[in-house]
């Protein structure tokens, strides 16, 4: 038998060694991806070529593409290990895929970009630097400073791009000319000192890091050219403003209600609309029975609101298919004992000689808690693997 000192066998053993012994990366760059299989092995091309001479690493956290974007970045890091996936299965948001990534590096200075090749990777090394040479918290990539641009955006995409800046002035105070840029870099100290408060909510992480920061975090801003997509779609629709008002909301009030509550309150105020508008229709228009119209309402009121909650307040834990028949169930069984009880609250308090509109309000609240606290236990169950 050979013995340690083999010279066959002790070469290995110091190469593994060495192995073990390799710095970690000075600089992670996080990459949110959905659908962007066709851009990752042209970014990965970019970075190594923008990045040369820095000890680098680059983390794709991807929301369980369809298109299966996972499997190319696997793919890729099987050639090159500072190639990193993270794959989230029944987990949605851009900001809450940053947050993920951000917290699996171990790299004192930390990136966020766009994996759809439209924010520019060679202003990284001028980040890094940038931050090495001064005192600064965060650098951002801004469309808006001076040598900076929107490249080929219409009017109407420019015009509410401004307009989301103007509102972001609700939760942070600082003179950030792009604060709703998501290409930045930061130190890691900075992001851990606010990740415990971050909402995740929504696309806009930056703006959130400034919001949660419990000191006020200093920053730089460097211009840049905004890029045209190079394949995909996009992802701005009408979700994103949602979730946009409601990372604002979350950060006005959040310390007090959860913002799930609101968003929920705010579908059920929509679907009293429709439970009246439908009555009207079935009773004043059809005379069919009042009972009738009334039961007929609430269904389709309840299925309004089941519909409208999957897609906006609970759009990370999304119901499809057989599971949104089994949620409608659960969420009308739910909301059905919510307005048992939300008529018995109110004839109690109402039976004390309280004015009317006070016991309707106590009722309305009671049933609205209720029924959301009900339904995020089970109807929009978290995933097992979220905890």
């Amino acid at each position: 038998m050979p013995s340690p000192t083999d010279p066959k066998i002790a070469p290995q053993k110091r190469s593994h060694t060495s192995q073990s012994k390799a710095p970690g990366p000075e600089l992670t760059i996080v990459v949110p991806t959905f659908n962007e299989r066709n851009n990752v092995k042209e970014l990965v091309r970019r970075l190594e070529a923008g990045l040369n001479g820095c000890n680098w690493e680059a983390v794709f956290v991807d929301d369980d593409s369809p298109d299966s974007t996972s499997d190319i970045v696997r793919e890729v890091a099987l050639r090159d290990h500072r190639i990193r996936s993270i794959q989230r299965i029944g987990r949605r948001g851009l900001s809450a895929a940053c947050i993920e990534g951000l917290l699996s590096s171990s790299a004192p200075f930390l990136a966020v970009m766009d994996g759809d090749l439209q924010h520019d990777e060679t202003l990284l090394p001028k980040m890094l630097a940038t931050l090495k040479a001064s005192d600064a918290d965060i650098v951002i990539g801004s469309r808006y400073a001076p040598g900076g641009g929107v490249g080929n955006w219409d009017e109407s995409r420019a015009t509410l791009s401004r307009f989301a800046a103007r509102m972001s002035r609700f939760v942070i105070k600082d003179d950030l000319t792009d604060p709703m840029s998501g290409f930045f870099m930061i130190r890691s100290e900075a992001f851990h000192g606010a990740v415990r408060d971050l909402s995740g909510v929504g696309f806009k992480i930056m703006l959130d890091l400034f919001a949660s920061s419990p000191t006020p975090l200093r920053f730089e801003e460097i211009p840049y050219e905004f890029r045209n997509r190079q394949a995909g779609e996009s992802k701005l629709d009408n979700q994103v403003a949602w979730e946009y008002g409601m990372l604002l909301l979350d950060k006005l009030v959040g310390h007090i209600l959860p913002v799930r509550f609101v968003a929920f309150t705010l579908v059920g105020s929509l679907g009293v609309g429709v439970h009246l508008v439908v009555q009207a229709i079935l009773f004043e228009g059809l005379n069919l029975d009042f009972i009738v119209s009334q039961a007929f309402a609430t269904l389709v009121a309840m299925t309004f609101n089941f519909a409208v909650n999957n897609v906006l307040t609970y759009r990370d834990m999304r119901l499809r298919g057989a599971q949104w028949l089994r949620g409608w169930l659960s969420f009308s069984v739910a909301c059905s004992v919510g307005a048992f009880a939300n008529v018995g609250i109110a004839a109690y308090i109402y039976s004390l000689n309280t004015k009317w509109v006070l016991a309707a309000i106590c009722g309305i609240v009671v049933g609205a808690v209720w029924n959301y606290a009900v339904t995020m236990v089970y109807t929009w169950k978290k995933p097992r693997d979220s905890r």
